[in-house]
């Protein structure tokens, strides 16, 4: 954890196995990139660090599982195999992954818990078009339902202004979520400069952190956790002063929260399975019902 700018040399790994390699994203540094003046992407740190686990038939020689802004730092998962990017995409694509994201946003945020339900969409205005917005706001095309659980862990100060720590679990998947959903709520992500247009210029970096994942992949899930950076050690300007519940509670919490909905998805499941086989079943039988019906009509048709 260091508020140094990225190099290739910088590249911190939290997970390795045969499948799969798990990388804590150094913040301010792309995951990848077409254009050939880009010399320091994630990518471009594993080909310098593992050379040996590119794939030549990939487009950029590792398979990225998930993505993460080019400001936000943390857990990123990369398949080191064709297999594997398959079987972490169909948990992605079932929204079966946990994710939970540290942050320290501008003012104190008085719900300790609240649930963000602001449908996110295309901001269509001019020079917006790189931006997100929120359902109803001018400009803003195709939202989409987006709803992110909002913890508080501590109140304290940035550089002298009022900050809160939180935890940050997003339960959909939309581009800039986190970002677009604070924003809404009055309390911007601190050094977001693209929400702030412009005018959060002074951190050193945009406060957000991928701190937790977890892949529910048999048989073994993968869970791995990035750290915190958002502590005074690694940046003095942030100064807590009142703590309401501890990062490691919270993220058990979260946790905890996602194995109860995936035992209600699993049970959902098994009665709409259910539903559908019984469905079928009474549609066999009335079909037999109505061949018997037809043949005795035609019996009766032929002795006429």
């Amino acid at each position: 954890m260091s508020s140094e700018p990225a190099s290739i040399e910088s590249l911190r790994v939290l997970y390795r196995s045969d499948d799969y390699i798990v990388v804590d994203k150094h913040w301010d540094i792309r995951i990848d990139s077409k254009m050939w003046y880009e010399k320091q992407t994630v990518q471009m740190q594993l080909q310098h660090h593992f050379p040996h686990l590119a794939d030549p038939s990939t487009y950029y020689g590792f398979r990225f599982c998930h993505q993460l802004d080019f400001s936000t730092s943390g857990a990123l998962c990369v398949a080191l195999n064709k297999a594997a990017a398959g079987r972490a995409y169909r948990c992605f694509k079932d929204r079966t992954v946990t994710k939970a994201y540290l942050s320290l946003l501008r003012g104190w945020v008085e719900n300790e818990t609240q649930t963000l339900d602001f449908a996110i969409g295309k901001n269509s205005m001019e020079g917006k078009t790189h931006m997100m917005c929120i359902e109803g706001t001018e400009g803003c095309e195709n939202p989409k339902p987006s709803q992110t659980e909002l913890m508080v862990l501590e109140y304290g100060v940035y550089d002298g202004d009022p900050v809160t720590k939180v935890l940050l679990q997003p339960l959909t998947g939309r581009t800039h979520q986190l970002r677009v959903h604070c924003s809404e709520i009055g309390h911007p992500i601190v050094g977001d400069f693209t929400y702030s247009l412009g005018a959060d210029d002074s951190p050193y970096r945009m406060m957000l952190h991928a701190y937790l994942l977890q892949i529910p992949l048999e048989p073994q899930p993968l869970l791995v956790t990035g750290g915190d950076p958002f502590i005074p050690a690694v940046d003095p300007k942030w100064v807590p002063q009142r703590s309401l519940r501890t990062l490691e509670a919270t993220a058990e919490a979260v946790l905890e929260h996602s194995k109860t909905k995936e035992k209600e998805r699993v049970v959902a499941r098994s009665e709409g399975e259910k539903r559908k086989k019984s469905k079928q079943r009474r549609t066999g039988e009335e079909s037999e019902e109505q061949r018997r019906v037809c043949q005795e009509w035609l019996s009766e048709w032929a002795g006429d």
